[in-house]
């Protein structure tokens, strides 16, 4: 049985290393395959390459595809076997350097062979797969710029002028022939097979056709009354409400809008060009929708309810502007779709949509006007619409963008570029909606939140509205660029870059390392803080810590759990601090030369949180300055005075000034209160009052007892002084002022005189004064 355990043993290795190599072979195959392939698929790449002309742009992006996929598996495998290398990297750096003797021991140099053979064993299937990354880079970037180049071309080419007479016949014999086409499609509906087949769908037609006629005409009804009902369940909150019945009405005549075009394609009576407009209605339903939907929250018709808010006339010339702009996108699309179809001649798509154009700038020419008179006061209503500057400046801008765009759009169209007149148009009318959809998001996700909280509007200026307004406006970024001419692909290599991260001092960085640093550390401080809550509350009061140990106690323990968190998040991000060893060298110098004063402040703080010559709570006097410390910082403490002010005192000024500590250690201390009686009293009766008045304040200790001295004869009075301890300094004042008044009491009671200053005054020369008084009379 002893025999048998080791061959069992000895087989098991045998095994896992046969299963290991079996792997290591098979990934080898795997790979080699990848790179056999990789080197034909390359060559075929860089030959479509230089003979781009006779390829699509669709081809190209085809193309580009296949190559990006193949550079993700390379930088994949760039990846590998990191913590191999890692640990064989510091087995190596263990050896350290060769002798330069270039003696050293036959293990130590058959072990630092070993290791070079496997380093150089693992480096090599990394280095295959960075040539091959950077060769697929280098592919995709000679696709990208001819691309562009193709964009650019396309943008700066001159086609056919709408206003060019010789144009006009070859677009009207165009124009002649789709609309033949047309009729001829529209012939088509009578056919006996058509008929047929109609007449066998009739049914279902007419009971569809009703469902989308009902959805269109009540839905909006009917939407009020399913909001109206929900708005039971919830409080305040009325612009979340009328925000779900702004959606209803949008979505249930948009689900008729569906319902009747599926409809009227289940008849089967259309031929192929008119199935494709048909099929366009919820497209163009949609937009028309759309458009009045938005129009409605920004120009709405209550003024409180309004996003941007003019004038009640300004308002509804909005909407009406917005309605216009709908019924332009939906002719310009109906005309594209139609002559995409009809294979039209050029000069009859810049003859068609040229008057649409020419609308669009006008209208936009009018709507600009209207942006820019955004934060004028409204003369009838005599009141302020209270916009706030910020957004007034973005609006009054955009209006004037406008402007510009309603000009030089059909200018550039009459001309003959009207590619880069439609790239300029259409986008700036995009991008003013999809801002407008981001304001109307905002407003509703703050809506949400007041109706959550119970704050209603007033949530609407809350930060949690700006953070929803300043995310959305982030999420708005990629669909922005992809309006202005953006590939999908693009936005893809900028993301990927974007989580590959930077390299700082040979270290990579990446969003995922922030994220984890981000994680750890909120973790970190999480348990800090509730360390510190629960020492405060539950152990350090249980203890006989004073207030000020506790204080300090808790505050070392946070600056210290805060400093463990930031260092145990930056390993487990793995960062390698060693990279920043010579900026951190720098801050050095940089802070002793320019931060010393906060560096000594900080140093005193940690002296005061340690030794604590003072506490919270403790009364001091330091600078002129007297009250009750309230919080001790690394930097700073804060000491509020008997006037209920705050000041903020260096830590450095406690440290290396004077300070006066009337209850450190302790709460004891002397009150002295003065006061005169006048010549010829008994001085001992005096003395017996003042001792009976001490003795009688319960805030005055028996040990030692009070004392009353005679301190001797003043100019005007005998001079007493009470001398007493009092278990609490604090009460210094209310005792001082219950002594005063029985002193008061008890000497008008025994007939003992308090005197005040009394002066005689003696004239040199009054028969000067005389003689002067009489002249003047």
């Amino acid at each position: 049985m002893r025999r048998f355990i080791p061959f069992l043993l000895t087989l098991t290795v045998l095994m896992w290393a046969a299963v290991a190599q079996a792997q290591d072979l098979a990934v080898r195959d795997e790979d080699d395959s990848l790179y056999s392939f990789w080197e034909d698929a390359a060559s075929r790449a860089e030959e479509r390459i230089d003979a781009a002309e006779d390829l699509s742009t669709e081809d190209l992006e085809t193309l580009r595809q296949r190559l990006s996929t193949f550079r993700g598996e390379f930088d994949l495998a760039r990846q590998a076997n990191s913590a191999r290398i890692a640990t064989i990297r510091s087995q190596i750096n263990a050896l350290g350097p060769v002798p330069e003797s270039g003696e050293e021991s036959a293990e130590i140099s058959a072990t630092r062979a070993d290791l070079d053979q496997q380093f150089e064993d693992l480096q090599a299937p990394i280095l295959a797969a960075d040539v091959a990354f950077r060769r697929a880079d280098g592919l995709i970037n000679e696709i990208d710029a001819i691309v562009r180049e193709r964009d650019t071309r396309r943008l700066l080419s001159l086609g056919p002028s709408p206003l060019n007479p010789k144009t006009w016949p070859i677009a009207f014999a165009d124009s002649e022939r789709i609309l033949r086409d047309l009729a001829n499609d529209l012939a088509s509906i009578t056919d006996e097979r058509n008929q047929e087949n109609f007449q066998n769908k009739l049914p279902l037609v007419l009971l569809l056709l009703a469902i989308s006629l009902t959805l269109i005409v009540r839905g909006r009804l009917w939407a009020g009354i399913a909001v109206n009902y929900m708005r039971r369940f919830g409080g305040r909150g009325s612009g979340v409400w009328s925000f779900l019945v702004s959606l209803l009405r949008i979505f249930l005549p948009l689900a008729g809008i569906y319902i009747f075009s599926h409809a009227i394609l289940l008849t089967g009576v259309f031929d192929d060009t008119f199935e494709k407009l048909i099929s366009l209605m919820p497209v163009l339903g949609f937009l028309l929708l759309g458009f009045r939907w938005l129009a409605e929250r920004l120009f709405a018709r209550e003024e409180e309810d309004a996003l941007i808010c003019l004038t009640q006339e300004g308002r509804r010339a909005g909407r009406f502007y917005m309605l216009i702009l709908s019924l332009l996108f939906v002719a310009r699309g109906v005309i594209a779709v139609l002559f995409d179809l009809e294979q039209a001649a050029p000069e009859t798509l810049a003859i068609t949509a040229f008057p649409v154009v020419v609308l669009f700038g006008v209208v936009l020419f009018f709507l600009g006007l209207l942006l820019r008179k955004y934060d004028i006061v409204d003369v009838e209503e005599g009141e302020d619409h209270a916009q706030k500057p910020g957004v007034g400046r973005v609006v009054r801008f955009f209006g004037t963008v406008l402007i510009a765009v309603s000009l030089l759009a059909p200018v550039m169209a009459a001309i003959g570029y009207s590619e880069a007149g439609n790239a300029m148009l259409y986008p700036t009318i995009l991008s003013l909606l999809v801002l407008g959809l981001v304001m109307v998001l905002q407003r509703f996700a703050a809506d949400v939140y007041g109706l959550i909280v119970g704050q209603g509007v007033e949530a609407r200026d809350s930060l949690i509205a700006i953070f929803a307004g300043f995310l959305l406006v982030m999420t708005s970024i990629p669909l922005l660029a992809l309006i202005w001419g953006a590939r999908v692909t693009d936005l893809t290599e900028l993301w990927g870059r974007f989580l590959a991260g930077f390299e700082i001092g040979g270290t990579r960085i990446s969003p995922s390392d922030f994220l984890t640093f981000a994680i750890v550390f909120v973790l970190g401080y999480t348990i800090t803080r509730l360390l510190q809550s629960t020492l405060r509350v539950n152990v350090l009061p249980k203890t006989r810590l004073d207030i000020g140990g506790q204080n300090a106690l808790i505050s070392g323990i946070g600056y210290v759990g805060i400093f463990l968190a930031a260092l145990i998040a930056v390993t487990v991000a793995g960062v390698d601090l060693s990279a920043f060893a010579i900026v951190a060298g720098a801050l050095s110098v940089g802070i002793g030369f320019g931060l010393q004063t906060i560096v000594s402040n900080f140093v005193s703080g940690i002296i005061l949180l340690v030794e604590r010559p003072i506490s919270e709570g403790d009364w001091i006097e330091v600078g002129g300055q007297m009250g009750v410390v309230k919080h001790i910082s690394v930097r700073s403490t804060r000491i509020e005075t008997f006037d209920r002010t705050d000041v903020i005192v260096p830590n450095s000024d406690l440290i290396a000034g004077t300070v006066t500590n009337y209850t450190r250690g302790n709460t004891i201390g002397r009150l002295i209160v003065k006061v005169g009686v006048a010549y010829g009293t008994d001085t001992k009766r005096v003395d017996r009052i003042l001792r009976e008045i001490a003795n009688a304040q319960p805030m005055v200790l028996n040990n030692p007892p009070p004392n009353v001295v005679f301190m001797g004869f003043g100019a005007d009075s005998l001079d007493f002084e009470i001398r007493a301890i009092l278990r609490d300094v604090n009460w210094i004042l209310s005792v001082q002022n219950d002594i005063n008044h029985e002193i008061a009491a008890r000497f008008t009671e025994e007939g003992i005189e308090i005197p005040f200053a009394q002066r005689d005054v003696w004239l040199r020369n009054p028969e000067v004064l005389q003689t002067n008084t009489s002249e003047s009379d």
